[in-house]
């Protein structure tokens, strides 16, 4: 049987390393789109060598992980870094396919005359791809201290779960969320037009809510995907690009492989049920029945798509804040609002489907602030609170917020007697109820209640978020 030969592994890491040759320039068709507000966050860590790691840049399918790996790329050559020290391979290539990290590495190694003590940084693009990818990469660290080692992967679950088992001390991770709302707008070149912001503090105003309602509507169906914003073809057929490329390889092969599921099927139909239901209250026992899994698997499976972040869970409390001793409800949230038009069709302002999703929109930005993981939601026999922040120490509710996709609530304070009653009843001293367009204030029973149009307060969130991270502690 024939074998692939050194010269030929070489001569396609030169095709894969343009720079090497191409007067020090990554391919224009990276160049040219526009970073992620992650990017200097996600660079200045990456250009860190006071400690020895490697950084696993983890995300879900199609957020922009290669394409910021080569903005990275782009800022070292600008920076002075020598061309040929810098190493990028996609180990999706078939070429690729049975030879080790180290193997390659030498042969890059051999070809420049580098040494083992020189400053190289080096990409490893979809790392899933290589079996036991993290003992190779943890003795590239080990070994090449002077290096950086930078891998991605798409595989989200798999990822944090071997770098946690097998990298501790040793590996940093890094995720990458789906574009935030700000982003969008940044992308299509309309965040200025549509965006008020105050020069003497961080406060921002809608310069036309039709508009910036429109925008938003686009968000929902195709927004949280870089590509699709940059593609007619994408945008044309989101269902096809989405489900296919997207939803459908997490479920048929990441999940199964990581978890040994044999019925994927079962898997495909319980996605599909929490996907409709995003932004409403499911229990295990009525999920058992409508998606015709036993619940001891459900909850295995649940576990396995936060995991692979595609569906994000909330806990439920009761009006006085109190967890529940045998939480057997809680809310799910696709992580990104898109992947909803893409399984049941466009979304369009009117849509029934819109409360729901426009929550689902609100608490996906939350997913680029840590902060996300003390949200909660309120249900009892009278009344709901749809998001609620609980301190992390005292356990006390910090504030609460309303969705709501309709301007009668600015007039009809009767539709948000439940968030009345949990402010008076845990001594909040203001909460937040969204509306369609309207932005107002009101005195209600003695609490401070601010009105403001969702859209606005998804683009507070997540600029907020994304612009107050700080660089990941390498502990």
């Amino acid at each position: 049987m024939l074998q692939v030969s050194e010269n030929e592994v070489k001569n396609r890491l030169h095709f894969d390393n343009p720079w090497w040759e191409d007067d020090g320039k990554i391919e224009e068709r990276f160049s040219k789109l526009p970073r992620r507000a992650y990017f200097n966050l996600f660079y200045s860590l990456q250009a860190d060598r006071s400690v020895n790691r490697a950084i696993i840049l983890m995300g879900p399918r199609r957020v922009g992980k290669t394409v910021m790996v080569y903005h990275s790329i782009d800022k070292l050559l600008e920076s002075g870094e020598s061309a040929n020290s810098i190493l990028y391979l996609s180990l999706e290539t078939p070429i690729y396919t049975g030879l080790s990290l180290e193997k390659i590495l030498n042969l890059f190694l051999t070809e420049f005359g580098h040494t083992r003590t020189s400053q190289l940084t080096i990409f490893f693009d979809e790392i899933q791809y290589l079996r036991d990818w993290e003992v190779h990469l943890k003795s590239l660290v080990d070994s090449y201290p002077t290096f950086r080692f930078i891998a991605t992967g798409s595989a989200a679950a798999a990822l944090r779960l071997k770098s946690r088992e097998s990298g501790a001390g040793r590996f940093t991770e890094f995720m990458l969320p789906p574009l935030t709302f700000a982003e969008y707008l940044q992308f299509i070149g309309k965040e200025d037009e549509l965006i008020i912001q105050s020069p003497a503090e961080i406060e921002y105003q809608a310069a036309d809510i039709e508009k910036l309602n429109f925008e938003f509507i686009n968000y929902l169906n195709y927004g949280g995907y870089p590509e699709a914003v940059f593609s007619e073809t994408i945008r044309s057929d989101s269902s096809r690009y989405i489900k296919s490329d997207i939803v459908d390889k997490v479920l048929l092969r990441d999940l199964p492989s990581l978890y040994g599921v044999s019925d994927i099927q079962e898997l495909n139909r319980l996605f599909t049920t929490l996907a409709y239901n995003t932004g409403n209250e499911i229990s295990l026992e009525n999920l058992s029945q409508d998606s015709g899994v036993a619940k001891n698997t459900l909850k295995r499976y649940l576990d396995y798509l936060e995991a692979a972040f595609l569906i994000k869970r909330i806990r439920r409390i009761d009006e006085n804040a109190k967890h529940f001793t045998r939480a057997t409800s809680f809310k799910v949230y696709l992580t990104n609002p898109s992947m909803k038009a893409a399984l049941f069709g466009y979304i369009k302002s009117d849509s029934e489907a819109m409360g729901a999703l426009a929550e689902t929109a609100i608490l996906s930005q939350w997913q680029h602030n840590d902060s996300i993981e003390n949200l909660y939601y309120a249900r009892w026999k009278k009344g709901e609170v749809d998001i609620i922040e609980l301190s992390a120490v005292t356990q006390r509710p910090m504030w609460c917020t309303e969705i709501k996709w309709s301007d009668r609530v600015v007039s009809d304070h009767s539709e948000i007697d439940g968030l009345i009653n949990f402010v008076i009843n845990n001594k909040i001293i203001e909460a937040l109820v969204t509306t369609k367009t309207l932005t107002a204030t009101f005195n209600v029973k003695g609490i401070q209640i601010e009105f403001i149009p969702t859209s606005l307060l998804a683009y507070v969130i997540g600029k907020n978020s994304v612009s107050n991270k700080k660089p990941a502690l390498l502990s």
